[in-house]
């Protein structure tokens, strides 16, 4: 099973499927088509699949071009039949692997598509697991559930992990781009993975085993969330003593050596900085240790919607008005600048505390027409606002929440009665003006 496998993938005769179509599948769908292989994409929401065979995309860097002309050579194969996983030679789970309501990790949507495979599962499978866990998820909690079926592991199947790195919207590192981590449950799994990775993408950084590369993952996102947290404590503290912190950055990343910029902002947005950290936490916790860097990054960030709030608080304030009632635009919804992806996006949360305090909301954003539900937020009914003149003098005050590159940074100075500037977007504009709180 392992050499035919092997040759198969080597030769691109090996048909790839990815399960989960969204910010990671779909980029990955395309490295592998790219490089030659037939691939069958799965996903249980059949909206998603029906948009892909018309040739519509729903992300924003992947072309409609690209999926028109694979959907047609079939190249690529979207599908919501998952009894179809028999069909292929390798899977790749890329699956959402959110925190429940106590932060603890929830593996619901790992656990419930791994015993879809296992019910179509068929001699000579290479499985992937690419989505974000803790460490000794693909041996503890994916293992037993194949190996249930009766096929024996390492004979009838093989079993391999390698943490998504996807960044989405940044054109210089696409899923091909981007170095994959691979570590396998054997040495077999490993060698298949890394041939499979290995034709698609830059580079392969192979390791001795799942662990490793699940920690891998976590070490990476809990390194950024770390020192965006110290940014943001260092802000508020800056802020006291009237330092500006986006100078002090500026200043501090010409030295060419011993540092690296992090920068501030409203709070952590996207489907892996906010949460992946926790896992870690959750697992020190179950081995019966603290990692109170993690605990403390993640209570400094969650914090920063509030900091944000009482900037605009105060600001209003000065001008004698109170947040009940003032008209309050919130710019840029995505998580972060020039990308259509929401999850996470701190954004939610500013609007859930402006309710709170019953401002008049609206928000402008092009890249997010309308306010889509979330798992962790309560969503009010909006639809995006155009970024006018007239919008920006209807509005108290507007909270510049992500700095896209399409906004029109002196409109928004030269018509916005009250600017809440949390990016350092308007740094081109006149800073001196009166109307342009840095927050």
């Amino acid at each position: 099973m392992f050499q035919t496998l092997l040759n198969a993938i080597d030769s691109r005769k090996a048909r790839v499927g990815v399960i989960g179509l969204g910010y990671v599948g779909l980029p990955l769908v395309r490295a592998f088509v790219s490089a030659g292989y037939h691939t069958l994409g799965f996903d249980i929401d059949p909206s998603k699949v029906d948009q892909l065979l018309a040739g519509k995309s729903y992300i924003s860097h992947i072309s409609a071009e690209w999926i028109s002309s694979s959907i047609a050579d079939q190249t690529f194969v979207p599908t919501v039949d998952m009894s179809r996983l028999s069909e292929v030679d390798v899977i790749l789970i890329c699956v959402p692997t959110p925190l429940d309501s106590d932060r603890d990790p929830d593996l619901q949507y790992v656990i419930g598509t791994t015993r879809t495979i296992a019910q179509n599962l068929r001699c000579g499978q290479l499985i992937v697991l690419e989505s974000t866990t803790y460490p000794g998820t693909t041996r503890d909690i994916i293992l037993p559930l194949l190996t249930a079926t009766g096929k024996q592991f390492g004979e009838d199947f093989f079993l391999a992990y390698s943490p998504e790195r996807e960044d989405p919207g940044n054109a210089n590192f696409t899923a091909r781009q981007i170095p994959k981590v691979v570590g396998g449950i054997n040495e077999q799994s490993r060698e298949l993975a890394v041939s499979l990775y290995g034709s698609a993408v830059v580079e392969v950084v192979p390791v001795s085993n799942c662990e490793v590369a699940e920690a891998c993952k976590i070490l990476e996102n809990t390194y950024r969330s770390v020192n965006i947290a110290m940014v943001n404590e260092l802000k508020t503290l800056f802020d006291r003593l009237e330092i500006d912190i986006w100078e002090v950055i500026a200043a501090a990343r010409t030295k060419p050596f011993g540092f690296q910029p992090f920068y501030p902002g409203p709070g952590l947005g996207g489907h892996c900085i906010p949460i992946d950290p926790f896992y870690l936490s959750w697992l020190a916790r179950e081995n019966g240790m603290e990692t109170r860097f993690i605990e403390l990054a993640g209570e400094v960030n969650a914090s920063m919607p509030h900091y944000v709030v009482s900037k605009l608080v105060k600001a209003l304030n000065d001008v004698g008005k109170a947040v009940n009632g003032s008209r309050v635009g919130i710019l840029g919804i995505a998580y972060k600048k020039d990308v259509d992806d929401p999850r996470e996006s701190p954004s939610f949360r500013l609007l859930e505390l402006l309710g709170e305090l019953k401002a008049d909301l609206s928000y402008a954003d092009p890249h997010i027409p309308k306010l889509p539900p979330m798992r962790s937020f309560e969503v009010p009914e909006l639809i995006a606002q155009p970024l006018t003149s007239e919008y920006l003098l209807s509005l108290d005050a507007v909270i510049i929440s992500t700095d896209h590159t399409i906004f029109d940074y002196q409109l928004i100075a030269d018509h916005a009665a009250l600017v809440i500037d949390t990016r350092n977007a308007m740094a081109a504009t006149e800073l001196s003006r009166a109307n342009v709180i840095k927050a």
